[in-house]
């Protein structure tokens, strides 16, 4: 017995080695973790079970019978981060560069058909170099059989992707299905086609961090969802990121303790400049909301027009969308539109409030936003708010004006309660340009055009630029002091912690992708 209990245990070793303590070191020159160090960090301590550390590759081309690896390039299993089950994959790039095959992708199946199952969050770290083409059509299909079960799972259990490394070609689709993605800085990299081929094709020059760095993917393509600085700071993430979450699309998401208390934020009462026309920042108002320092940012370097972010709210789990009048004056347009519309569908498919903070002015013009679809990109965010089932409060701070109105949660689109703040102005748009159009001949016959205009302009300011005739036809619930809007917020979401909407009966519906 103690000759198979030292195989098994040598077996059990060489697997723990991955490529080799040559390609561990390598790892390690590029200030990166292997993939068994990644896990460790993340998981509860102890707590990591693994499942298929024996798995080998089966392929006998190209020599591939003399390399043999036992874990086959990623290591898988299931243990707990803060206490919560939670299932994950970390590919081994010491092992073939990390390249997926037949059996490395079964594995990852097989963990993910156990999450569904059991209702837990899965976790792909991502290190890998794409498909190990000595494999052939058998990696190509086991891509596809990972693809096929991010999107069963979309919708019914957490799905995140940190990549931690390289993650090219066909690789990139998984982490693009999965609800969040996050990457490291100068040492991570996604695309479809790498520099050499853009070269060939376009003539273009360009590096792999120009073309699909952490940097480019946070703040030019919207891919990733966060940046970290390294490693370490990435797994953290992860974990922050969980704890807003629930464990699956039954649940809702634990509350952390919270204590009561008057609640009034006078620091909410000077945020508004009483020009219209002067930016602040919807930072300081989120601040003066939530629970103290629980803001945790989406997207925070694309469309920085609108904010995205997880919060609590007396202790309960709440998304924030929020418009940002520091840039853009706060306008909707394709990128924001799509940023917003995503994170929406996300909160409803996991039973996560929504807290909409209004201060837009409309839609961008112009023919860029116009040829590049802004109809249908807005159409995305009407659409994932009408659709949303959550408990959803929308606060007007100032600006609410045309169709941009309508979108950012407002009563007609099912919105479950509308506050205004007494500087809200909720209009088809700004008094100056509805005095141009209304009072046009007027102005015109004037004899002082530009003192008449400003006379309609006031005119118009004094009927419309206020919440009191949305008030009056109870499209805005109530005009609230800004200070006392933490407290009409919690009073709100406890109130509609047992909200239910039943669907109509429908396969799905079709939104305007």
């Amino acid at each position: 017995m103690d000759s198979k209990i030292n195989k098994l245990n040598e077996r059990i070793a060489l697997a723990h080695l991955g490529g080799g303590q040559n390609r561990i070191e390598k790892q390690h020159a590029k200030k990166k973790l292997t993939a068994r160090e990644r896990i460790e960090y993340l998981m509860d301590e102890g707590s990591f079970e693994e499942i298929g550390i024996l798995v080998t590759h089966r392929t006998t081309d190209f020599g591939m019978e003399k390399e043999i690896y036992f874990g086959d390039g990623v290591v898988t299993g299931y243990g707990t981060v803060n206490s919560r089950l939670v299932y994950v994959y970390a590919q081994d790039f010491t092992v073939f560069g990390g390249a997926l095959s037949e059996t490395h992708a079964e594995k990852i199946c097989k963990i993910m058909d156990l999450a569904v199952k059991v209702g837990a969050p899965i976790i792909g770290l991502n290190d890998s170099g794409g498909a190990r083409i000595q494999e052939g059509v058998r990696s190509l299909g086991g891509y596809a059989d990972i693809f096929y079960r991010n999107v069963q799972a979309s919708g019914v259990i957490p799905q995140i992707s940190a990549i931690m490394g390289p993650c090219a070609g066909g690789a990139v689709y998984s982490p693009a299905m999965t609800d969040f993605t996050l990457m490291v800085e100068n040492t991570s990299y996604m695309f479809v086609t790498g520099p050499n081929v853009v070269k060939t094709v376009t003539n273009e020059n360009v590096t792999s961090e120009e073309l699909g760095g952490a940097f480019t993917h946070a703040s030019k393509s919207g891919v990733a969802h966060k940046t970290s600085a390294n490693d370490i700071e990435c797994l953290e993430d992860v974990k922050k990121l969980l704890s807003y979450l629930p464990q699956n699309n039954n649940e809702t998401t634990q509350k952390t303790g919270f204590k009561l208390d008057n609640e009034i934020r006078e620091v909410l009462s000077n945020i508004v400049p009483d020009n219209a026309n002067k930016p602040y920042d919807m930072h300081d108002v989120i601040k003066g909301i939530i629970d103290t320092d629980s803001f945790y940012e989406i997207h925070k370097e694309y469309a920085e027009n609108i904010i995205v972010g997880f919060s609590r709210i007396a202790g309960r789990s709440v998304g924030i969308i929020a418009n940002q009048p520091m840039f853009l004056a706060g306008v909707l347009d394709v990128n924001s539109s799509k940023k917003a519309a995503r994170f929406t569908r996300f909160c409803d498919c996991f039973n996560i409030p929504l807290l909409v903070l209004v201060d837009v002015p409309g839609f961008l013009p112009g023919t860029d936003q116009e040829w590049n679809g802004i109809i249908v990109h807005g159409a995305k965010l009407l659409y994932a708010l009408s659709e949303a089932t959550v408990p959803r409060v929308t606060v007007i701070t100032r600006k609410a004006y045309g169709g941009a109105y309508d979108v950012m949660n407002s009563k007609h689109i099912g919105a479950d309660l509308n506050f205004a703040w007494p500087s809200a102005e909720i209009a088809v748009m700004g008094a100056k340009g509805a005095a141009e159009i209304i009072f046009k001949k007027e102005i015109q016959e004037a004899d002082d055009s530009d003192a008449k205009w400003k006379e309609k302009e006031t005119e118009y300011a004094d009927k419309f630029a206020d919440p009191y005739r949305a008030a009056r036809r109870g499209f805005i619930d109530e005009v609230i002091l800004p200070k006392e809007t933490r407290k009409k917020l919690i009073k709100a979401f406890s109130m509609l912690e047992k909200k239910e909407v039943q669907r109509p009966k429908r396969k799905h519906g079709n939104i305007p992708l």
